[in-house]
């Protein structure tokens, strides 16, 4: 299996003024599992749905939605198991379940989608939007992987930087989509695609990056690797320049996943080999781990997603398990509208 696959599967739109980093604390709720001792979040929905995979009691992994009460078993689609990683506003949910081959769905209203490949059985839908157009990445009939778009029914393949291979991992409300893909040289490059033209965003001076999250100003946030390539930090790419957000506490890796509608707030994870969760706030990143209540029992690893009311979604270890996580800012409680369960 590839890093690229590996990593896939480890591992909208109220414009507002975000809270600020330097009077922030948040309490952490543990969104549990389905039985088993793991579960991981993936995504929040501006419904405050948040979807991921989680174990469950018989050993194997399903995808979940969870409404701000209970995680809710949505099941493996007939397969072995399944993930979700993208929820948009109408509560449509995307991912991959895994069948003899990995199909990526659409689940809208009780009824699933097989989005179908790009020639040879494997596909996973890795981002959504609210026009329920899904990204994600797909094998071509010459075996190599390709971003593709699924839109109006149909699965497009968005190509490459002139190399074999590209994967797509966000796509916004204009239909702009980010991820990275292979040049000609060899060098994995983050990249938006729009009106059938890829685009590299270029790195902080090394030779590669990738790009994981684009709100609908087009602001893109992500890792690329800095001169001399031994070190990765994470970046936000906003009117043509690529910003380095560093690192925590001089840590040699950083990666930003998810950015807000105004790119005035990013998270992800730094450290290595261990991680933990950052907020990028305010010109700073801080560890979320230092946010928490003292005796929260908490070790944040990582933080996958954000909303414009602040929520951030992830997993981290708790009593002893690696748990999906909702945090909430502090005096942000109960203001938000919620899903229908």
């Amino acid at each position: 299996m590839t890093y690229r696959r590996i990593a896939f599967l480890t591992s909208l739109v109220l414009i507002v003024t975000a809270p600020r980093i330097a009077a922030q604390s948040y309490t952490v709720t543990d969104l549990g599992t389905l039985g088993g001792p793991y579960s991981q979040a993936n995504a929040i929905g501006s419904l405050g749905q948040v979807v991921g995979i989680s174990e469950t009691a018989d050993d194997t992994y399903h995808a979940f939605v969870w409404s701000g009460h209970a995680m809710h078993d949505l099941g493996t689609f007939g397969g072995e198991h399944s993930s979700a990683f993208a929820i948009n506003g109408a509560s449509q949910i995307a991912g991959y379940y895994y069948d003899k081959g990995y199909r990526a769905f659409l689940f809208s209203n009780g009824k699933l989608t097989d989005l179908g490949n790009l020639g040879l059985n494997y596909a996973v839908a890795l981002a959504l939007n609210n026009a329920g157009q899904v990204a994600g990445s797909s094998m071509t009939a010459k075996k190599d992987e390709h971003a593709f778009l699924y839109t109006n029914g149909q699965m497009i393949d968005l190509g490459t930087l002139g190399g074999d291979e590209s994967t797509a991992r966000s796509i916004n409300a204009g239909g702009q989509v980010t991820g990275y893909a292979y040049n000609a040289s060899g060098d994995f490059l983050a990249f938006v695609w729009q009106n059938g033209a890829m685009t590299s965003l270029g790195t902080l001076g090394g030779d590669w990056s990738e790009g994981n999250a684009i709100n609908d100003l087009g602001m893109v946030v992500g890792r690329a690797y800095t001169k001399g390539n031994m070190e990765a930090h994470a970046f936000l790419y906003s009117n043509g320049k690529m910003k380095d957000l560093g690192t925590l506490g001089g840590a040699p890796y950083s990666n930003a996943l998810a950015v807000n509608s105004t790119g005035t707030q990013i998270v992800g994870y730094s450290g290595y080999p261990d991680h933990s969760a950052f907020l990028y706030s305010d010109g700073r990143m801080q560890n979320l781990n230092t946010l928490l209540p003292k005796g929260s029992g908490w070790t944040l690893v990582t933080a996958t997603g954000i909303d414009d009311t602040g929520q951030i979604v992830g997993y981290g270890l708790y009593k002893g398990e690696q748990h999906a996580y909702v945090l909430t800012p502090a005096g942000a409680g109960g203001g938000r509208r919620r899903a229908a369960r």
